[in-house]
């Protein structure tokens, strides 16, 4: 073997797909499969320099002996505070740990600090990471059982239940889908986002989470000896580029081919590690960021190779099971013929024009440019069939051109279930005027739960978020239905659909905040002021990037499921519900008008005719 040559090799891969592998890794740091010390960067505490003095000159108090410090640690640190009947103080040092971070300032941190201060994210990450989301849990359900002992039980059993669901099913899950999209990007251009669905539509996730499921259980197993952890990592390496390329390989079969592959390598692949221990220091010395953005991608393709160099060996020498590596498409193209005699039911040919061709006049126009109808009818059913086909079509001449990965040529075939229930969250569809009505007070619904939940998280009280007083918030009602009408035409590029939706709801935001402040004397629904890139406090990039992933949620999956459901109700039921929530919501802008709900909690900036009252 010759590192130089996979090296090189996975530099022309990792160029082709750079920013799918990028964001690939970062996805394995925050989902625990890998790569998370990259990462670090957003998790440094705001004041770390105390954290190290306090570390090097513990208190000779022996009552302080046993203070559980919550900051910086997780669920660990919070099982030990209540073990030893420190929750208090638990809580105490996560809410000093979260007010120093919020008050920190950004010039003395640089890059680093950046949403460390203010925000979502920032709000997410420090109450994770002191602890302080755990506890405020585990107060929850004291006060619903009222025992401190029976509260400290359940609430250990359910986050080692939710800890070892997470571990299965989602780390387990993305670790194998990880390793074949990166073989896939080897030889096509084109990775589509469904491809991230591959297991789940051939219905083999649960055997593939239960080979690497054991593996980690013999691993652990060998562990236990003075040598046998280390043997044992190498020489179960290649289970989860075997399970990327076989889902259907026997759990024990995948680990013994694992070992065979790696027999007489074990040494080799140490040294392939070791070769990039300068990377890691130069990620130290760039505080992650050249593994963010470099080192980990370029890592995984080089290691990619290495399994293709082993499995090319496996196959020469005809070692036990290596017939069962057998996706040949993984690893060259498929000629033309193959394919089309797998795509028989797509024409060779397909008329861009034959969507438009289901109305006439106003309506047609209307439908094809902001996908409104005004009742569904045997036109939209006809354009929703036409619709799947186009898509249909669209995968087929990126197979066709050797873009992208031949799914029906893979032996293990897509289950029919599945492809009807994928076909029924269709994005190019068409709303009913009814359903559009339905998905802004449903948008609107969620909007207000999302932020209730957010303060009643960070605050541990319940706050009627909002101008208006009903449970909604109509700003993002609009922002999820004018993102479905207004970038009716961008569906078909998720790129560009997620720029106008950042850009579209920036829109929104600003100009709902200014016309707020305009009517009601100056006061503030919210203030962005000290966030990352705001605008006058009424936008912020944090924010902005929020909504561009929940306008992309929208279209591609929240409004097909949603309106899907609606379809269900019966035409005339469906009209009366439109017509009492457009009532009630109606009268709640009536009343909020002249008496807007405001308050500790609600308004985050005074008026500032009370700011000039009380400055007279």
């Amino acid at each position: 073997m010759a590192r130089r040559i996979l090296k090189q090799h996975a530099k022309i891969h990792l160029k082709k797909h750079y920013w799918i592998f990028v964001l690939l890794c970062v996805m394995a740091g925050v989902l625990g499969t890998g790569y998370s010390s990259a990462l670090e960067i957003i998790k440094m505490p705001a004041s770390a320099k105390e954290l190290e003095n306090s570390a090097a000159s513990p208190s000779d108090d022996e009552t302080e002996a046993v203070k559980i410090h919550t900051v910086g640690m997780g669920l660990d640190a919070v099982y030990a505070a209540l073990l030893s009947d420190q929750v208090e103080q638990a809580e105490n040092d996560s809410k000093e740990y979260i007010r120093e971070a919020e008050q920190s300032e950004d010039k003395n941190y640089g890059i680093v600090q950046i949403g460390r201060r203010r925000g979502v994210l920032s709000f997410i990450v420090n109450k994770v990471s002191s602890g302080a989301l755990y506890l405020t849990v585990f107060s929850g359900i004291r006060s619903l059982v009222g025992s401190d002992n029976a509260a400290t039980v359940i609430f250990i059993l359910l986050s080692m239940i939710f800890v070892t669901f997470v571990w299965l099913l989602v780390t387990n899950y993305f670790q194998a889908v990880w390793k074949r999209i990166y073989l896939e990007g080897r030889v096509y251009e084109e990775l589509p986002f469904g491809r991230m669905l591959f297991l789940v539509r051939r219905h083999k996730v649960i055997k593939t989470v239960w080979t690497l499921t054991l593996k980690t259980i013999y691993h652990s197993l060998w562990c236990l000896t003075v040598v046998g952890g280390i043997i044992k990592y190498f020489s179960y390496y290649m289970v989860p580029y075997i399970v990327a390329e076989n889902p259907d390989i026997s759990p024990v079969k995948a680990i013994k081919l694992s070992r065979n592959m790696m027999n007489g390598h074990k040494w080799e692949c140490f040294k392939l590690e070791v070769s990039f221990i300068g990377w890691e220091i130069l990620s130290l010395c760039t505080l992650g960021l050249s593994a963010l953005f470099f080192s980990n991608p370029y890592r995984e393709a080089v290691f990619c190779e290495y399994f293709v160099y082993l499995r090319r060996i496996a196959k020469e020498k005809e070692i036990e099971d290596a017939e069962l590596l057998n996706d040949t498409y993984l690893y060259e193209k498929a000629d033309t013929c193959q394919i089309k005699q797998a795509y028989t039911d797509i024409p060779e040919q397909w008329n861009s024009n034959s969507n438009n061709k289901c109305r006439s006049g106003l309506g047609q126009v209307i439908a094809n440019v902001f996908g409104i109808v005004f009742r569904y009818d045997k036109y939209e059913d006809e354009y929703r069939q036409n619709a799947v086909s186009e898509i249909k079509y669209r995968t087929y001449v990126s197979v066709l051109s050797g873009k992208s990965y031949p799914g029906r040529l893979y032996l293990i075939p897509e289950k029919e279930r599945t492809k009807k229930h994928t076909e029924s969250l269709l994005y190019l569809r068409h709303y009913s005027v009814t359903s559009l009505i339905l998905l802004f007070f449903s948008f609107s619904f969620i909007g207000w739960i999302w932020e209730v939940s957010l303060h009643l998280i960070s605050d541990g009280v319940f706050v009627n978020r909002g101008v208006l007083h009903g449970p909604w918030l109509p700003i993002y009602g609009t922002g999820g239905t004018l993102i479905l009408i207004a970038l009716n035409k961008l569906r078909n590029k998720p790129g560009l659909e997620f720029a106008g939706a950042v850009i579209l709801a920036g829109i929104v935001e600003y100009f709902t905040a200014w016309q707020l402040e305009a009517t009601h004397g100056g006061q503030k629904w919210w203030d962005y002021s000290g966030y990352f890139l705001n605008i006058h406090g009424r936008v912020c990039a944090e924010g902005l990037l929020v909504f561009g992933l929940g306008g992309i949620t929208v279209v591609y999956f929240a409004a097909p499921l949603l309106d899907n459901l609606f379809r269900r109700i019966k035409p005339k039921l469906v009209i009366i519900i439109c017509a009492a929530l457009l009532l009630a919501y109606t009268g709640d802008q009536a009343y909020s008008s002249r008496h807007p709900n405001s308050g500790e909690g609600i308004t985050s900036v005074p008026s500032l005719n009370n700011s000039a009252k009380d400055a007279g």
